[in-house]
């Protein structure tokens, strides 16, 4: 909107076509987010604690987070106006590929809102069936996956999987290749952070740092130039997912405001699911899947560790008649928390690690 209203004031006014810079609108985005946040972050608060919606605490956890029962939860919503509002502000909105990821955003964000929903409201523990719950992200993960093959302007070259490091391996995936790759990617990020986030501000901060690094691989893949300087598949209107992406790091940044240890808020599956199908959704427009599993590894290994414990457990109860483990407790932060560590260790740690695999992906746009 503000967009549209600069570049009819700089029919007049020269000095408003600074606002058609990407870059400049990109860090708009972010500070207009980060104030939507900590301006409406205290009112969404009163209202989730006025409204009971307190989070419940696992019996079998770490016995430190009994203190936490009751936070208000699905704070997640807070990140999500943010989002949406600093995208229709900033945004063009003529951008297929800004619906996209908007859309597939608001899309997990109701998923997880109504699983919050039945878990906090009607005191459903279950909350939303796992079976409904994959069959929705499905249908969502697949709609997206659907309209990003059938809508893209050069096939071979915007559906190929990118292997970061070397200058010409990359693997024609095909238009059904890249509906299968699209869907695993956007349904399995969207549950790799929503596993994650199980301490005080331990999934967005992680979330924040994936999206800034992502501004710059949306703005080059979106740059004809430097695209082809970097070898790397140029993707036309890419460039202004950097808007989307500014907007997720202000918000989350936010919301870390009153997410952090200890929290006032946590942003339940609401905020959870959606960040994590939305970097899912960002990383396959500009064809750095792997860049993302590089930076994302956080997300991965707390997933890994999900997985291994389970398996692990169900095989040794088949074959020796009861169940082990492989850690103290998944997913792999309650692990560390049981040895000994403290939750803040275990936050500012991950984080540190965060930040050593963002760089190294980014290391990719140039080490080839």
């Amino acid at each position: 909107m503000l967009l549209l209203f600069t570049q009819w004031l700089a029919t007049d006014i020269r000095a408003f076509n600074v606002f058609g810079y990407l870059t400049l609108r990109t860090l708009l985005a972010a500070m207009t987010a980060l104030t939507i946040s900590l301006a409406l972050g205290p009112a969404v608060i009163r209202w989730l604690a006025e409204k009971k919606i307190g989070q419940a605490v696992r019996s079998d956890g770490p016995q430190t987070h009994l203190v936490k029962s009751g936070t208000p939860t699905m704070g997640g919503v807070l990140i999500l106006i943010a989002i949406a509002l600093t995208t229709l502000l900033w945004g063009d909105l003529g951008n297929r590929y800004v619906w996209t990821v908007l859309v597939v955003t608001l899309g997990f964000g109701i998923i997880g809102w109504y699983d919050d929903w039945k878990k906090v409201v009607y005191r459903d523990p279950n909350g939303l069936s796992s079976r409904w719950k994959f069959f929705w992200q499905s249908v969502l993960g697949l709609g997206a996956a659907l309209f990003l093959a059938f809508s893209t302007d050069n096939l071979a070259q915007q559906t190929g999987l990118i292997v970061p490091f070397f200058k010409s391996i990359a693997y024609p995936l095909g238009i059904w290749g890249f509906v299968v790759l699209t869907y695993f990617v956007v349904v399995g990020t969207s549950n790799a952070v929503n596993l994650t986030d199980g301490l005080d501000g331990l999934a967005i901060m992680p979330t924040v740092m994936v999206a800034a690094a992502f501004v710059v691989f949306a703005y080059v893949a979106g740059n004809a130039v430097y695209a082809r300087y970097l070898l790397i598949p140029y993707v036309p209107g890419a460039g202004e997912l950097c808007i989307i992406l500014g907007a997720i790091a202000g918000a989350g940044l936010g919301f870390l405001w009153f997410n952090a240890y200890p929290a006032e808020v946590f942003m339940g599956d609401v905020g959870a699911l959606s960040l994590g199908a939305a970097l899912g959704c960002i990383a396959v427009i500009v064809r750095q899947e792997i860049v993302l599993f590089i930076m994302g590894g956080l997300f991965v290994a707390e997933t890994l560790s999900v997985m291994m414990q389970v398996c692990w457990f169900k095989y040794t109860r088949k074959k020796y008649g009861e169940g082990r483990r492989i850690l103290r407790m998944a997913p792999l932060h309650h692990h560390f928390e049981q040895s000994g560590w403290k939750e803040t260790h275990v936050v500012v740690r991950f984080w540190i690690i965060t930040i050593l695999l963002v760089l190294f992906g980014l290391s990719t746009l140039k080490i080839r």
